[in-house]
């Protein structure tokens, strides 16, 4: 049963005002149109600012392989293999698990329960600085473990360089990534972007400082990485000090005074946290890893160079492609987290509605781009004749994927913000793994349709992961997930250590 929603605004000193009363009256008495237009207004104002950072990540990176090739084919060569390690073993496993706290601080946002949300965050990143030990240690010792895979040992002398100089972005991001759901969380994207964008209008000049002036090359390069990311932490750090208000409700310490707790209570605590984080990291990971045994395969076709070189142009496209869902699976967490815990079950199940009907929209648009301009999308990859024929083969069936895969990844962000992470890494376990997979080596080596049959694979796996999370957005029951938001960060206190709520 719903619950009657807090004020839009609120007043400290004399609780909410008439005309914040008047605002929520008209929105709960406004027709369904209305109540849809403000709904698609707030989503948008979280989602445009996730895609403009979105894409800025993008230009980031083609700034990193740019620079790579200009060093030379062997720096090249090497960086794209540390690049593809780098994000296999460490930087999907960082934003996996720091996709735990989202569900927390949205529902605690909501339900105004801002020691939970500072106690999360702090202990977010403590959870992401100690999963940094072993990835680290990793890092470092690359290449004695690709020797042993019979590697290239040039390649892999470059790799193990590039990797064990990016070790401090395991810091940068074990900080990054919290603040970043902490301010998604509350609705501050914009700030996000800004942030992020001066960071990355300064990454090229240092780049080009650290690679070619200093002449440090692929250690430069990493080394600029990192850099940059400190930049968008002290940015972000920044903001935060500088708009932090004790006076207002929302801006309350993130370091708040502790009182004394009981060591059963902390372990529960610490607990919860988990079995959120680890789930979500599963289903992040998933479907990372997905994409690198594509290409892993793709070494084993006719004309591996030929099926390589596409695998490397279709990952490109793909990357830029998330850049929407994600950004609506981002932004629809918030809302479905933020209304469930402020127990308004009717507006997160309209948020859901919204942000898929969104998803199905822009999806359209990508099958067309991928349909219609695969030629000259190809072209800016590859001068290859053959390389160009093949892409132009795939691009129509990965625009398919994406009629899946923008839905689906909206749909994971609900099932993030009612605190259900463990379904989507279910889900995508199952499409993946058991239907994609065998799909896929089927199709390519079996049947013989080389790089295509990988595609279909793909796709097989995107249609049952569709498939799957629509039946279980469909069957949620909206009141009972509100109740559980309620269970989990209380109406204004949820844990024993969390009991000094504003």
């Amino acid at each position: 049963m719903d619950m009657p929603p807090p004020p839009l605004a609120y007043n400290e000193a004399k609780g909410p005002s008439n005309v914040d009363n008047l605002m929520e009256k008209e929105i709960r008495f406004s027709p369904p149109i209305m109540k849809v237009v403000e709904e698609l207004k707030r989503m948008t104002d979280i989602s445009f600012p996730i895609v403009a950072m979105g894409l800025i990540g993008y230009l980031k990176n083609m700034i990193l392989v740019v620079c790579m090739g200009r060093l030379g084919s062997l720096e090249l060569a090497g960086g794209a293999l540390a690049i593809g390690f780098t994000n296999i073993t460490g930087y999907s496993v960082l934003s996996g698990l720091a996709m735990g706290m989202e569900p927390l601080c949205g529902q605690a946002f909501g339900s105004r329960n801002l020691t939970l949300v500072s106690l999360s965050l702090q202990r977010t990143i403590l959870m992401l600085l100690l999963a940094s030990i072993p990835i680290g240690l990793l890092w470092f010792n690359l290449e004695p473990l690709m020797l042993r895979l019979h590697q290239n040992p040039d390649i892999t002398h470059v790799a193990s360089l590039y990797c064990r100089y990016a070790i401090p972005d395991l810091v940068a991001n074990s900080l990054l990534h919290p603040l970043r759901v902490y301010l998604r969380s509350k609705g501050t994207t914009w700030p996000l972007m800004w942030c992020t964008s001066l960071a990355v209008l300064l990454h090229l000049p240092i780049t080009v400082f650290f690679a070619f002036r200093l002449r440090l090359g692929v250690q430069g390069i990493a080394v600029s990485t990192f850099v940059t990311n400190f930049n968008t932490l002290f940015f972000l750090l920044g903001y935060i000090i500088y708009t932090h208000n004790p006076k207002k409700h929302m801006c309350q310490p993130l370091i708040p005074q502790m009182k004394p707790f009981s060591t059963t209570s902390l372990g529960e605590e610490w607990g919860m946290l988990l079995r959120l984080a680890i789930p979500s990291c599963l289903a992040v990971c998933l479907e990372w890893w997905w994409y690198e045994f594509m290409t892993i395969l793709a070494g084993y076709l006719n004309k591996p160079h030929v099926a390589l070189s596409t695998s490397a142009i279709i990952i490109q496209t793909t990357s830029l492609m998330y850049t929407l869902p994600s950004a609506f699976s981002a932004s629809v967490s918030t809302r479905v987290s933020n209304e469930l815990g402020a127990g308004r079950p009717g507006k997160a199940s309209l948020a859901t509605v919204v942000a898929i009907g969104l998803a199905l929209l822009t999806s359209v648009f990508g099958l067309l781009w991928t349909t219609l301009g695969r030629e000259s999308w190809g072209r800016v990859f590859t001068k290859d004749n053959e390389v160009l024929e093949l892409t132009m083969a795939v691009l129509p069936i990965i625009g398919l994927c994406e009629l899946a895969n923008c839905p689906q990844t909206t749909c994971c962000g609900v099932l993030r913000g009612s605190a259900r992470p463990g379904v989507g890494a279910g889900i995508n376990f199952y499409s993946f793994y058991l239907v994609g997979m065998p799909v896929a080596i089927i199709l390519a080596f079996v049947k013989k349709l080389g790089f295509l049959g990988l595609c279909y694979g793909l796709l097989a796996a995107q249609v049952a992961c569709v498939i799957s999370i629509f039946i279980v957005i469909y069957k949620m029951d909206w009141d009972k997930e509100s109740l559980k938001a309620k269970d989990l960060v209380g109406e204004s206190c949820a844990f024993a250590h969390a009991d000094q709520t504003v």
